[in-house]
């Protein structure tokens, strides 16, 4: 007979008391959590540029889609935006294999739910069951950081969850997570507010995650953008950053010429009224 690891019956006894979870028990058929860690052959150093943020017109999400792996691009077409089912999107951020099995754990288990209730687990709920999944995995060599994107049960609202791997659940308006977030908290912090339209806002998690890459060597290539309403999710054109990096030249190149141009109408007319005087 199967006993269970530690790890999941001390998850077990603590979900015991949530009320969320007395109608909604765990799976037992999770990955093992390894008791002692293997030491990685060499250190895998690997990083990404996810966000997104709340406006009135729902959650904007935004990637990049650069997999490195040491000082190698592995996959630079990769999807670390992965929806979970109609109304729920999950960023991933961490090592690709994990965010792709507890991508599938977590969609399986919400579908169960489905069936078993007759209605959709809400995003606040899917969140909290993968915080107690992923809890007995703390310590280990797990790397999952997750922000789940959907609306709230039976209301039109959006909601934005973050998720890691150790057991971690944050509630937020705005979130970016991966080695290239500090550059694109610049532009979200300046730039993101709740009257945001669409186009607004598209443009500034284009613009965000274009300036995380710019700067991150580890974030690149493009950028997947998903747009979630109470009607579910709708994914925009992959975009290649070059064209944003030549946009931006071509910004600046005139700005510069109209700077030089005022620079020499104000020269003129500082000229003329010095010969008049």
């Amino acid at each position: 007979m199967w006993t269970p690891p530690p790890q999941l019956q001390n998850c077990s006894a603590v979900s015991s008391e949530d009320p969320f979870l007395t109608s909604f028990s765990l799976p037992t058929c999770l990955p093992f959590a390894s008791s002692q860690s293997v030491p990685l052959p060499f250190p895998m150093a690997h990083g990404t540029t996810t966000l997104a943020f709340m406006f009135q017109g729902g959650v904007m999400a935004a990637a990049d889609t650069r997999s490195s792996c040491s000082g190698l691009v592995a996959c630079p077409a990769s999807q670390k935006i992965l929806p979970i089912h109609s109304h729920l999107v999950g960023l991933t951020s961490g090592t690709s294999a994990d965010c792709a099995l507890w991508k599938r754990i977590l969609a399986r288990e919400l579908r169960l739910y489905q069936l078993r209730h007759g209605r959709r687990l809400s995003t606040s709920g899917a969140a909290k069951l993968l915080s107690h999944m992923l809890h007995p995995f703390k310590g280990t060599e797990l790397c999952v950081a997750a922000t789940l994107c959907g609306k709230k049960m039976n209301l039109s609202g959006p909601r934005l969850f973050y998720v890691c791997s150790d057991g971690t659940r944050l509630r937020g308006m705005l979130f970016s997570v991966g080695s290239g977030s500090p550059y694109a908290y610049s532009i979200l912090d300046q730039g993101v507010h709740w009257g945001l339209t669409v186009d607004e806002a598209k443009s500034i998690a284009r613009e965000a995650v274009y300036r995380a890459t710019y700067r991150d060597a580890y974030s690149g290539n493009c950028v997947d953008m998903y747009h979630i309403t109470s009607k579910g999710w709708t994914r925009r054109n992959r975009e290649d950053l070059k064209e944003e990096y030549y946009r931006e030249k071509e910004r600046r190149k005139h700005e510069k010429t109209e700077r030089r141009d005022r620079v020499m109408v104000e020269s003129e007319e500082n000229w003329q009224e010095y010969h008049e005087d």
